[in-house]
């Protein structure tokens, strides 16, 4: 126990994190007791902690990481203090993106009948260090641009996008200490620190120096007749990547590592292993800043668009005669320029033959480019953006950043021009995104549904389909290697509202792969699909999504077993036609066209019946079949019944007597013909004359062998 002033007793505890206190260690929690109160340090981490406390200080939040500044606000009171410009500054991540939604949240609650969080902001101008108004702090401020949030004019007016043209600024009149280059300078430095979450002086150098970064700017309509500067609506800094050989490529793999620079190539060969595309050309868009007064009017999206036309050709380059006219100055060497004046003699005065500061892109010859590029912290909005200007994206960091707390995201985009081969990135992109649906249950279990739904870009409208589905290319035909039909069972029980929910918890991540892969055709509303998504892909329970779609639990339920209804009704149309496709079928008769007609091809069977009975006649004797030739037996029956008188009998049958003689010859010489089914059998041996019958049956068959 010790006195100290203005308190009766104070208690302090040191917890220090390491073995010992000598060696490199860190203050881990301290503890302050006093009569009325307890004063306890804790890390930024432990927000565990902070259950029963009444009022939290976070100082130099900024340098905190976002998520984590986030995790300790509470139902509690909570000051956040931090230092935004000036060479202390630790960035503008907690003004950008927190402070700008609690008073968001703070405003809505105040109009709305739920009560929330009151934010009040304020702001501390006066140093307490020094003097206001300090020459030394001035003069670095002004050199380094540090606290430019004075420079950011107001718009005189805002044209419409169409209206606006992208020029290219020559960096060394931007940095030629003239007055007006100076004044251009600030301007756009301001729109950077008004825009990004991370500012360094080492920004300004490398707009100054680096060789592979270039400038633009969108402005209004310039009216030539005012000498005064345009309005600065929206800035783009670009940096050239690529060219890389081959080998160099090859040696990066096989060692494991990544070289500096060159982030979208090398970032690509990595995720792929591939050794082509690191020896293509293209930019990589490192900042695009909007004017604040200007957000969300188009600007930012007209500067793309013109960015994109430009390194695709579409503009007119200057001539070849232009270029010849030019006459390029040799470059000074420092170590000749140091002979001619030393350091105390030389003065240092703005340049008299400088070029103009912005040129028309027009008037410049775009370098020779296959892609344009971004790498950006992945939010929805940011990804939407980029998305609706055709970039596609071919890798997502895994773990967050420890600023922000926001995956880094890389996009592409392919650039058409006449004079280079045009690239696609659809099938890498194909790639990326099988990928990212089975990581969305481990890196990317916590992401938004939304953001997920966006990257995905699945389609859940099949309605223009045909109604045979499964026999379209890319959907699923077979179940059999996928669902057992038990687990068929289990899923229509379920529809059927006789299984619980549970039961088939293992197939809801299968069908959500094949769905999102776009093998399922069922069609399925917005809502229904982010469900799947996040039971399916991201392994979430019904209680996180309540809280994340605010729905209620009966109705994420009710939307949910409708999914499973539709994927039931078509898995069943498919089992039913795979069984059906094993059973055996007829064989097809397939009917060909007749080489002749139909009137030759009866005429002709017609002489083959003609010929075969011709042929078949001429082996007979008519002397043989005279005796039973039919004659005119008419004449005979009318003699006999005039002379003889006969009177007809009840019957009606008259018995009239031949008048001609039978025919007869020698036994030894007959022959008897026999027919029989199996065909004809002739005999010598003598037999008895044939009767009627037996004649009747040798004239028959004769007449059916010849048809």
């Amino acid at each position: 126990m010790e006195r100290v002033r203005n308190y009766s007793s104070y208690f302090v505890r040191r917890v220090w994190q390491g073995e010992e206190r000598g060696k490199e260690v860190a203050l881990a929690e301290l503890v302050v007791c006093l009569e009325n109160m307890i004063v306890e340090y804790i890390r930024p981490q432990e927000h565990e902690k902070l259950s029963q406390v009444e009022l939290l200080v976070v100082d130099e939040a900024a340098a905190i990481p976002l998520p984590v500044v986030k995790s300790l606000l509470g139902p509690y009171l909570v000051f956040l203090s931090s230092t935004v410009n000036g060479y202390e500054g630790t960035g503008r991540s907690l003004s950008l993106k927190l402070l700008q939604q609690l008073e968001e949240q703070s405003q809505m609650s105040a109009k709305g009948p739920i009560s929330g969080r009151l934010f009040k902001k304020i702001e501390l101008k006066e140093s307490i260090r020094y003097a206001s108004g300090d020459p030394i702090e001035s003069w670095l401020h002004g050199l380094l641009c540090l606290d430019i949030t004075n420079y950011i004019p107001k718009l005189n007016g805002l044209p419409a996008p169409s209206e606006c043209d992208l020029y290219y600024v020559n960096r060394d009149t931007l940095f030629s200490y003239h007055k007006d280059s100076e004044l251009f300078l600030q301007r756009m430095m301001a729109l950077y620190v008004a825009s990004h979450y991370k500012n360094s002086p080492n920004d300004l150098q490398l707009m100054a120096d680096a060789p592979a970064h270039h400038l633009f700017v969108l402005l209004g309509p310039v009216d030539e007749s005012k000498n005064q500067l345009p309005d600065i609506l929206c800035v783009i800094q670009v940096c050239l990547e690529g060219q890389i050989s081959r080998n160099s490529a090859k040696k990066s793999l096989s060692d494991g590592r990544q070289p500096f620079g060159d982030q979208i190539p090398w970032k690509f060969c990595e995720q792929f292993q591939d050794t082509v595309f690191p020896s293509l050309s293209g930019a990589r868009i490192v900042r695009i800043a909007t004017h604040p007064s200007a957000m969300k009017i188009g600007y930012g999206s007209q500067a793309v668009e013109l960015l994109t036309r430009y390194y695709e050709g579409q503009f007119a380059p200057i001539s070849e005669v232009d270029v010849e006219d030019v006459v390029e100055t040799a470059p000074v060497r420092v170590t000749e320029a140091a002979k001619k004046v030393s350091l105390l003699e030389e003065s240092i005065k703005p340049r008299t033959d400088l070029p103009h500061l912005l040129v028309h892109l027009r008037e410049r010859r775009p370098e020779k480019l296959h892609y344009i590029g971004v790498s950006f912290g992945l939010t929805l909005d940011l990804f939407r953006f980029w998305w609706k200007h055709k970039f596609v994206p071919f890798y997502i960091g895994h773990i967050p950043s420890a600023v922000t707390g926001e995956h880094t995201c890389m996009v592409l985009k392919s650039l058409k021009n006449e004079e280079l081969e045009v690239n696609d990135f659809r099938p890498f992109y194909q790639d990326f995104r099988r990928r990212f649906l089975r990581l969305l249950g481990y890196s990317f279990r916590t992401m938004d549904y939304r953001l997920a739904m966006s990257i995905i870009d699945p389609k859940i409208n099949f309605t223009e389909q045909e109604p045979k589905l499964p026999t379209i290319d890319g959907f699923l035909r077979s179940i059999t290697d996928i669902l057992s039909p038990y687990d068929m069972k289990r899923l229509g029980a379920y529809t059927s509202n006789l299984a619980d929910f549970h039961m088939i918890l293992d197939l809801v991540s299968i069908l959500s792969h094949l769905y999102f892969q776009e093998k399922l055709p069922v069609t399925l509303s917005y809502a229904q699909a982010s469900i799947l998504l996040c039971i399916g892909l991201q392994n979430q329970d019904i209680s996180y999504i309540e809280g994340l779609m605010k729905l209620d639990r009966q109705q994420i339920l009710s939307l949910f077993i409708k999914v499973m209804k539709k994927f039931h009704k078509y898995l069943y149309n498919i089992a039913s036609e795979e069984i059906e496709s094993t059973l055996p079928r007829p064989k097809e008769t397939v009917l060909e066209p007749h080489k002749i007609s139909v009137d030759d091809d009866l005429n002709e069977a017609a002489r083959k019946v003609e010929d075969g009975m011709r042929s078949n006649t001429d082996g007979l004797n008519p002397e043989l079949l005279q005796q039973y030739a039919i004659g005119d037996r008419d004449a005979e029956l009318e003699n006999a019944l005039q002379n003889g008188g006969v009177k007809l009998p009840a019957g009606g049958v008259v018995s009239v007597k031949s008048s001609r003689k039978k025919w007869r010859r020698k036994e030894n010489r007959n022959r008897v013909i026999i027919a029989g089914k199996s065909g004809v059998n002739m005999s010598m041996a003598p037999t008895p004359s044939p009767t009627k019958e037996e004649i009747f049956t040798i004239v028959s068959t004769l007449f059916q062998d010849s048809t």
